[in-house]
């Protein structure tokens, strides 16, 4: 047999190192990807309760950070960042978001109105960008029922407290309505013998 002419050689070399070239490229392109992390998708808390809505991500360089709120209302823009950087709050959450390097975001004193999904977006700056959900359901603790039952047991306190005190004045004054009686049935007694002893 006879060995194939150099030319051909060199056609498959490069064909095998652009074949390599073009799966290291892939291979690095799809490590520069955002990925991201949510340990709790859903949470419940109550009415003035501080919330850590907590994330992670990684991605190559610096990215930008976006939270957005959803609700039956529509969607409303909560914060945008890059880590290092201050952050842009939105009017409605202004004094009331704390945001970390990682992603995470900390709601401070939710209400109600607050129950909804929190979407986080994160996008690297070649344009890749990962987003997740985390749904916040905030109840309200019933502070007139509870307020109404310590109301309830402090006045069957007081009215307990006001019984036993007039159980305790009643058996008094029944021990010295008894022993002035007493001590009229000894007088009369005694008066009995002595007229008993002048008659005699």
């Amino acid at each position: 047999m006879r060995p194939p002419p150099s030319g051909r050689r060199k056609t498959r070399a490069v064909s095998l190192i652009l074949l390599t070239l073009c799966l290291a490229a892939a291979r690095c392109l799809q490590s520069q990807g955002v990925s991201l992390y949510i340990p709790q998708s859903a949470i419940n808390a109550t009415v003035k309760e501080d919330i850590l809505l907590s994330v992670e991500y990684s991605c190559v360089g610096v990215p930008t950070i976006e939270w957005k709120y959803t609700s039956n209302w529509g969607v409303q823009k909560i914060v945008e960042w890059k880590p290092g950087t201050p952050a842009n709050i939105s009017q409605s959450h202004q004094d009331r978001v704390c945001t970390f390097d990682n992603g995470s975001i900390q709601l401070f004193s939710v209400g109600i109105s607050d129950s909804g999904y929190y979407i986080i977006t994160v996008t690297e700056g070649l344009g890749s960008s990962q987003f997740g959900t985390i749904i916040l359901h905030v109840s309200e603790i019933l502070y007139e029922d509870l307020h109404f039952v310590a109301v309830f047991f402090a006045l069957l306190a007081a009215v307990a407290a006001v019984l036993i005190s007039l159980m305790w004045v009643c058996n008094k004054c029944a021990y010295r309505f008894q022993r002035r009686r007493r001590h009229k049935l000894k007088e009369s007694q005694t008066q009995e013998i002595e007229l008993q002893d002048i008659e005699c």
